[in-house]
């Protein structure tokens, strides 16, 4: 989003949020100036989330990641395992740890999550895993026990105050071609919606291509797309634990709502 057009989307979702997460799919730490969006953020007196890959963290200065407007930071480390990529793991990971002990040492009040979401029975990322663990341990003076994560128990190891390594299960990304999970409901325009970089309003951070579309933001009222029939169809729907709409019956993330 330009600017000018990100401050607007700001401007309206304040009447119905404190917080703005800087990501639909894709990395907030790719724009060089960031600090620009977490100025317009912080001029609303809201607070901002931000979610990334962490290859990108040598693009920004300590400052820019602790900015005033910035509550969270959550990196995803399945990243790295995921991706072909020049560096080593080690060459990763050295900016992300660099500043996890910063935050602690600058005794910022942010947090810091280290998401493993990379978890399924038959533990195919335990090399991975192992290695991340190892690392961990010696950075923090922790111990971790890869075979004791259960996620039905906790979701969450501290490392140091406010640094947390968050894990989870896998999940299918949705899609109309997905196998049908079935009803349920979900956290969609209850917790949280999105508005993609063109103004679609969607009404989750995983419909990154509007297949729900619920309008565009730059046609109408945020007020009145989030009060419209398919917006109050969805809703309705989520709170009997049925679902409106196909790519919603195709999701397994909202499994994570309905266990």
């Amino acid at each position: 989003m330009s600017l000018e057009f990100f401050e607007s989307v700001v401007k309206q979702a304040k009447l119905f949020t404190k917080e703005i997460a800087c990501h639909v799919v894709g990395d907030p730490l790719t724009l060089s100036n960031l600090n620009r969006y977490l100025d317009i953020i912080y001029k609303y007196n809201m607070k901002a989330l931000l979610t990334t890959s962490g290859y990108f963290m040598k693009k920004h200065s300590h400052e820019t990641l602790f900015h005033p407007a910035v509550k969270q930071i959550n990196i995803s480390l399945n990243a790295f395992n995921k991706n072909d990529t020049a560096i080593s793991f080690e060459q990763y990971m050295r900016p992300i740890l660099a500043l996890c002990h910063k935050k602690v040492e600058f005794k910022k009040e942010i947090f810091i999550n280290l998401r493993m979401w990379n978890l399924d029975t038959v533990m195919s990322e335990r090399e991975f895993n192992s290695t991340l663990f190892k690392l961990l341990e010696k950075e923090f003076g922790v111990t971790l026990e890869l075979n004791k994560l259960v996620t039905k128990e906790k979701k969450g190891i501290r490392l140091d105050n406010k640094v947390l390594l968050h894990f989870d299960n896998y999940f299918e990304w949705p899609s109309l071609d997905n196998l049908i999970y079935g009803h349920g409901t979900c956290q969609g325009l209850n917790s949280h919606i999105g508005i993609l970089a063109n103004g679609d309003v969607i009404p989750c951070c995983l419909d990154s291509e509007a297949v729900m579309k619920l309008g565009n933001i730059k046609s109408s009222l945020l007020e009145n797309i989030l009060c419209n029939t398919k917006s109050t169809s969805m809703v309705l729907g989520f709170k009997k634990g049925e679902c409106s709409e196909e790519l919603c019956l195709k999701c397994s993330y909202k499994d994570r709502f309905n266990s």
